[in-house]
């Protein structure tokens, strides 16, 4: 039987978002604070219990184990495109702090692909012709879709440098690499699957996308990045500064790191927890833990109903992993 603590002080949070992304409009999730830190458990609504599982690893690792020592102490980003229009779209560029390299959302669900086009060619007249654009679809085109859309956005944006997750299938994925001239890069083939390094034996992706939280902490992701054999590029969740940072940790431990990561994401978010939320500075952010704010921890709590929701949803994760094998008095 494992040791029984006394319960952590979780602390429940909700913030709107700045433009709609992903499907949602407000962003929630929890914080809690150990001997290393703070750690961050936001797994999005729609996750089960065995899917929210490795948000909460990674949440007790930053809380109680802290990161691995860094090898660099400032990352560079990305700017993230939501799928605006183009004017919106050019002016997210233009304000993001120094970032050279843009990442786009497409296959939108309503939107055309002229639409996407115009925000592609929005984004490289903002970003100039040195910088770097790369899109993510998150698995939503068929194949047929995806090497047609590949084709005329690369065009569109003056060369894409990836397209991130183009199929859901990472069998697709395999098809759409042999069949487009364009780099492919696979996340939810790696995250959401039973076996991430299939994408490995299939020969599916050119690069490794890797979130921290939905891999279960900076540690498992190293061993996926050193086992997989892929260039990586860290991503966000949609975090606040506490998820962002561990997400940081991994890009700063990573023996090389070819390209910007996806973690310029805290201006997403309408607010934020920490006392100096993580905003790029000339297209990098910076290597350490925020300080959390407690103000902001106060203003930026969840309605009773919305703590109620996520402290079940804590308890229930935690119960799927006392029965896995893998509790640890939270």
């Amino acid at each position: 039987m494992p040791e029984s603590r006394p319960p952590r002080d979780w602390h429940v949070w909700s913030v709107p978002m700045r433009t709609r992304f992903r499907g949602i409009t407000v962003r929630e999730g929890m914080l809690v604070r150990g001997e290393a830190g703070w750690g961050e458990f936001s797994p999005f609504l729609e996750y089960d219990a065995r899917v929210a599982a490795p948000w909460l690893r990674a949440a007790r690792e930053a809380a109680d184990e802290g990161w691995p020592a860094p090898l660099r102490d400032s990352v560079p980003v990305n700017v993230t495109v939501p799928a605006v229009g183009p004017e919106q779209a050019a002016a997210i560029v233009r304000a993001s702090a120094g970032c050279r390299t843009a990442k786009v959302k497409v296959a939108e669900p309503g939107q055309t692909l002229a639409q996407e086009q115009s925000r592609l060619e929005a984004v490289r007249d903002a970003l100039g012709p040195d910088g770097r654009i790369r899109v993510d679809a998150n698995g939503l085109w068929s194949v047929e879709e995806a090497v047609r859309a590949v084709a005329l956005l690369d065009r569109a944006a003056g060369g894409l440098e990836y397209v991130e997750q183009p199929v859901a299938s990472v069998e697709d994925l395999a098809v759409v690499r042999r069949r487009v001239q364009v780099p492919v890069a696979a996340d939810e083939s790696i995250r959401r699957a039973e076996d991430p390094y299939r994408v490995r034996d299939l020969e599916a992706a050119d690069v490794a996308v890797l979130k921290v939280q939905p891999l279960g902490g900076v540690r498992a992701c190293l061993r996926i990045a050193e086992d997989i054999g892929l260039p990586v590029v860290v991503s966000s969740a949609l975090e606040t500064s506490v998820g962002i940072a561990a997400g940081v940790a991994l890009a700063a431990a990573l023996p090389e790191l070819p390209f910007a990561c996806g973690l310029a994401t805290v201006q997403l978010l309408t607010d934020d927890v920490a006392v100096r939320p993580l905003l790029p500075v000339d297209g990098a952010l910076p290597v350490g833990a925020p300080a959390v704010d407690p103000a902001a921890l106060a203003r930026l709590a969840a309605a009773p109903e919305r703590q109620a929701h996520w402290r079940a949803r804590l308890a229930e994760v935690e119960a799927r992993a006392s029965a896995m094998g893998e509790d640890r008095s939270s």
